[in-house]
């Protein structure tokens, strides 16, 4: 068997919060209890949001939270990173399933709009698929099938089967914005894929991202990792908890009580007292972990 490799991906937008604390301490655990590798990867490709010494802030903390990783964290901004992103590119476009898209973000919601008086599909209409009709390239997008070829199900360990027609629900979607930033989809891709990466375990709010990760896993060969969404933290408004909408910094003084309370929100229980340090809420949780995802599986 391939050995375990997870990974935690944090984007630098600012200080880690409660929220990401129990992704990363779920994919930390899935490894641990897994025998696995654990490792650290900086999602910084969206340069404009990226908040400089946050990554460094980000890191500093999880190693104050008792999550060591495996293997010397890795950046996307770094030149290696944005090389593999552009002959993954160039080979997609080879293939011919890459396109130049020319509209705005206010033709694509004025034609959304317009499909949905229709009540036909919210998915990208395909405007520019056969061509861009004398408007200039701003992004490029990624053709993906019709029919039944274009349903893809996959298995996830937390949320059981998910299914997503891509034609449908998604369209064909951006590999490279209008600013000439690689878009997520496809620096995701090669990432774990350069990484080895095996199991992804994070947040239910990229469950509907999977589809399209898993068709250009397909375009590329590349083998499909097993994938675990773990409910995410929403604040008083019933929205994800995210830096955006005011989430605070973790305390990296009372590390254990922000553990002991992620490890409640992933429905842990270790029984007994509280653990007094991190190794005890380690070894417990580690244990509680493996038990749990043993019976969802």
């Amino acid at each position: 068997m391939t050995p375990y490799r997870g990974r935690f991906a944090p984007s630098p937008t600012g200080p880690l919060h409660f929220g990401s604390l129990v992704s990363a301490l779920a994919s930390w655990l899935d490894a641990r209890a897994n025998q696995g590798a654990w490792l650290v990867r900086i999602e910084d490709i969206d340069a404009p949001r990226t908040v400089p010494g946050a990554a460094e802030d980000i890191l500093a903390t999880l190693e104050r939270f008792g999550m060591r990783a495996d293997e010397p964290p890795v950046w996307q901004s770094q030149p290696a990173a944005q090389a593999l992103y552009q002959r993954a590119f160039e080979q997609l476009q080879q293939a011919g399933l890459v396109y130049p898209c020319g509209c705005t973000r206010k033709e694509i919601a004025d034609s959304l709009l317009q499909a949905h008086a229709r009540n036909t599909t919210l998915a990208y209409p395909g405007t520019c698929r056969d061509g861009l009709h004398g408007k200039p390239a701003r992004a490029w997008r990624l053709r993906v099938p019709d029919g039944d070829s274009a349903i893809v199900t996959f298995q996830d360990r937390w949320q059981g089967v998910q299914t997503q027609n891509l034609a449908t629900e998604v369209g064909d979607f951006v590999l490279k914005r209008a600013d000439q930033q690689w878009a997520y989809q496809l620096a995701v891709v090669m990432d774990d894929a350069q990484a080895g990466i095996t199991h992804i375990v994070r947040g239910a709010d990229l469950l509907d991202s999977t589809a399209r990760q898993i068709y250009l896993q397909q375009c590329f060969g590349i083998a499909t990792p097993a994938y675990m969404h773990v409910p995410v933290v929403v604040n008083e408004h019933g929205e994800k908890l995210s830096k955006q909408n005011g989430a605070t910094a973790l305390d990296p003084a009372r590390p254990l009580a922000a553990l002991i309370a992620a490890a409640r929100h992933l429905g842990l229980d270790s029984g007994g007292s509280p653990p007094a340090t991190l190794e005890d809420f380690y070894a417990a949780a580690i244990a509680a972990w493996a038990k749990k995802t043993a019976m969802n599986a």
